[in-house]
């Protein structure tokens, strides 16, 4: 689906939400978001910024995945929202046995510039053959890197460091090259 890159701070975790609320809104049907990264502390963040908008019920504790079995037997129920790691795809998926045919799961992966090509990435893509992606990420890509473009497809929407600057979302960065004598 694409990549949205915006500067680190700008609300990436808010924006999911609203992608997430829209598709729901505009399009209807029965689509599970699995919201991807790399780490706990984004998980959790992402996760209570869904819970702190009243988009999912923090008490409910089937839309969290505990392993990558549990992970499986989510995606068999009909969840708007599941939160997972990249992590809990560590075990290769048989062709013959995905967890999940459906053509309606949209995977949103933050930190997309990170773990989102290797072997994790091909056991996900593997066990959702039909899922669509779209990858979000705040860390600056390379001119030559198109990698992660190539993953997830063209940009859906930038927001650089110096705009922010400009919107007051963040303040200037300044580097002074200074070389202390030892």
């Amino acid at each position: 689906l694409g990549v949205f890159w915006h500067t680190q701070g700008s609300g990436k975790s808010y924006s999911m939400l609203f992608f997430t609320r829209k598709v729901h809104r505009k399009l209807g049907g029965n689509f599970t978001f699995l919201i991807l990264t790399d780490r706990d502390d984004l998980d959790t963040q992402i996760y209570k910024t869904f819970a702190g908008c009243g988009v999912v019920d923090q008490k409910d504790n089937e839309i969290r995945a505990a392993s990558g079995d549990n992970l499986s037997k989510l995606l068999t129920k009909q969840k708007s929202y599941i939160f997972s790691l990249i992590q809990k795809f560590n075990q290769r998926v048989p062709e013959d046995k995905p967890y999940s045919l459906r053509d309606d799961i949209i995977v949103i992966t933050d930190e997309a510039h990170r773990t989102q090509y290797g072997l994790l990435a091909s056991n996900m893509h593997d066990a959702l053959p039909n899922a669509c992606y779209i990858g979000f990420t705040g860390t600056p890509l390379f001119k030559d890197d198109e990698i992660t473009r190539r993953f997830f497809g063209d940009y859906v929407s930038t927001y650089d460091f110096q705009r922010a600057v400009e919107d007051n979302v963040t303040v200037p960065l300044y580097y002074d090259a200074r070389g202390d004598k030892l």
